[in-house]
């Protein structure tokens, strides 16, 4: 299954059930309208800043883009259940997918956090553009090396470093030197 479909198809359903118009989503977001058109008919990937700020004008959790569960209470996620993946771009310019998320969380109904394992792919981009939005993010790597520059600082993080940090500071979380890395990241977003 294409789950990078899926992403645009909900916001679209979302923003017609809640009476918001393409333009009225761009303005309250402070997005593009040609942005938002490319994100719904699937044409873009797009990174996690964006989304978050679409998910919010829309009154939902970033999480609902990805699932349609509603479990309210513990949720176990078994491996084999981590297995299905949907891709992000990773705010590179020449970037369409570089990064594959595995939820770990995806049947939770009304959570704050969104847990994932992430599959950093190998790439040759270097050009690489900073974005914020609301909230906080976790990351500890699991396999290879991640570079995370957040505001003017540049962090190396090897297998078992992690990192804290408020979202809201420009950043951007790429594997070093273009090798493929996994790691685990928590991101919580404010609704």
């Amino acid at each position: 299954m294409d789950t990078s479909k899926i992403v645009g198809e909900k916001i679209k359903a979302l923003r017609e059930d809640k009476t918001i118009t393409i333009e009225e989503l761009a303005q309250r977001s402070g997005l593009a309208i040609e942005q938002i058109e490319r994100i719904e008919n699937n044409i873009d990937i797009p990174s996690l800043a964006p989304l978050i700020k679409i998910a919010r004008v829309l009154g939902v959790r970033l999480g609902t883009f990805l699932d349609d569960q509603d479990e309210v209470g513990p949720v176990v996620c078994r491996k084999k259940e981590a297995k299905d993946a949907i891709s992000f771009s990773n705010n590179a310019i020449h970037s369409r997918k570089h990064m594959e998320y595995h939820s770990l969380s995806k049947s939770k109904a009304d959570r704050h956090m969104e847990p994932f394992i992430i599959d950093v792919m190998p790439t040759e981009d270097t050009d690489f553009v900073l974005s914020s939005h609301e909230g906080e993010e976790f990351i500890m790597v699991m396999e290879g090396i991640m570079e995370i520059s957040y505001g003017k600082n540049t962090y190396l993080l090897e297998e078992g470093d992690s990192i804290y940090y408020d979202s809201i500071v420009p950043h951007h979380v790429h594997a070093y030197e273009g090798q493929a890395a996994k790691i685990l990241a928590v991101i919580y977003t404010p609704i």
